[in-house]
């Protein structure tokens, strides 16, 4: 297959790419020692129901991707629009993230954020590396949403609690 040289810089791409509204999740995990991790990503998606799967994508300059690879469990959160708040913490770096929190233990131990639109217990099924980034792809182990929930939404680099029209 031939692929044409892309005619545009990162900063368009990333611009463009930004006129598509999507949710916003948190990713969490436990390391090996004990140590909880956990990020705000846009990057998921549903990829089939049976077997139950979603992916997301991690960059690989992450500091947390060595948890995020070896791991073999994590949790994603769909985060409801009154936790604008919450999603601005785990974008933050050199921070305690879950200060504060009262988490739940999840499948493999993995920290379950309370109050949440929608949460993921996924087994760490595959990974693929595309460009920049990896692509995680969990089996879904458990799940559960809080009905009439109102979604935060990310578009053109910004949180909103509801779509302007």
């Amino acid at each position: 297959m031939r692929v044409m040289t892309a005619d545009f810089d990162a900063p368009t791409f990333r611009s463009a790419l930004g006129l598509f509204a999507t949710g916003v999740t948190i990713v969490t995990a436990r390391s090996p020692d004990g140590r909880l991790v956990g990020l705000t990503a846009n990057s998921f998606n549903s990829v089939s129901l049976t077997p139950p799967l979603v992916l997301w994508s991690l960059a690989r300059r992450a500091g947390s991707l060595p948890v995020f690879a070896a791991g073999s469990h994590y949790a994603i959160h769909i985060l409801a629009a009154e936790q604008i708040e919450l999603a601005r913490r785990f974008a933050t770096p050199e921070i305690d993230r879950f200060a504060g929190l009262g988490l739940e233990e999840g499948a493999g131990g993995v920290p379950l954020i309370p109050g949440c639109a929608a949460v993921f217990e996924c087994a760490n099924r595959s990974q693929y590396e595309e460009g920049d980034h990896i692509i995680f792809v969990g089996q879904v182990e458990r799940c559960a949403h809080r009905p009439g929930a109102q979604p935060l939404i990310f578009h053109g680099g910004r949180y909103f609690t509801e779509l302007p029209l």
